[in-house]
């Protein structure tokens, strides 16, 4: 499913007492002949970024740029630069901070619009609603130059990306179906599910576990067993896989 780019850059321990990467360790996964696809963990709670593009045009987009620092900030540029592309979006499945700290940067960077669930939208400029404040920061972001509903069809290149959303984790939580791949943000991981006590994660006087949870039954789990699920944190796996050994979903 994937290859490791490269070796082992080291790593430092941030101020948090969490080990962190100095330079950022990107893996390719094999998704195909039309698609280039790369992804590092980056930022306190190692949340992966993705770089997804079409090897034809070199279009492509970022998802969910969760950096913290200027060393990951610049990895994620020199990786994009070194492949020739032309980033367009940045997409972020939800409005936590762990997935949208970098978005300015490389909005700046690349000239790229960001994009988000409509009902995550304003999560990005208020530190309350992004739950960054229950952290110890303030998070203001620029407003989404797009936003996203379900059933949303985004062009990379010859590539297209649908617009699943999947709430539960983040009231506008949403999961990109790729040809054969899907990004799922923080709604399923490999062995795990995405948090349910954080604040909107659904529409109030809904239970966000219920809700989570019709998410991944109803939109993930339909989905043909060899597709390669591609999380928020943590390993990529399968929807197969996942119907098999993920206890949450029994």
């Amino acid at each position: 499913m994937c290859i490791i780019d490269g070796e082992s850059h080291g790593s430092r321990l941030s101020g948090r007492g969490l080990r962190r990467r100095a330079v950022p360790v990107w893996v390719s996964y094999d998704v195909g002949e039309q698609a280039l696809l790369k992804g590092t963990a980056v930022g306190p709670a190692d949340a992966n970024c993705y770089i997804l593009a079409c090897l034809r045009t070199l279009r492509g987009v970022v998802i969910d740029p969760g950096t913290d620092t200027r060393e990951e900030w610049m990895a994620i540029v020199d990786e994009a630069l070194r492949n020739g592309l032309k980033v367009e979006r940045i997409l972020n499945t939800h409005g936590h901070p762990d997935h949208i700290a970098g978005n300015d940067l490389l909005r700046r960077a690349f000239g790229a619009e960001v994009a988000i669930h409509e009902y995550d939208g304003l999560k990005l400029t208020d530190p309350v609603l992004n739950s960054s404040r229950l952290f110890g920061i303030e998070l203001r972001l620029s407003p989404a130059d797009r936003l996203l509903k379900d059933g949303d069809v985004l062009k990379v290149g010859d590539i297209e990306l649908t617009v699943l959303h999947t709430p539960g984790h983040s009231l506008g939580g949403m999961c990109l179906l790729g040809p054969g791949f899907v990004f799922t943000g923080d709604t399923l991981f490999a062995g795990s599910v995405g948090r349910t006590d954080l604040p909107a994660s659904s529409r109030m006087g809904t239970d966000p576990w219920d809700v989570l949870a019709a998410s991944i039954k109803d939109r993930l789990l339909p989905l043909p067993d060899d597709t390669i699920v591609l999380p928020g944190h943590g390993p990529a796996t399968t929807i197969g896989e996942e119907k098999a050994r993920n206890p949450y979903l029994r």
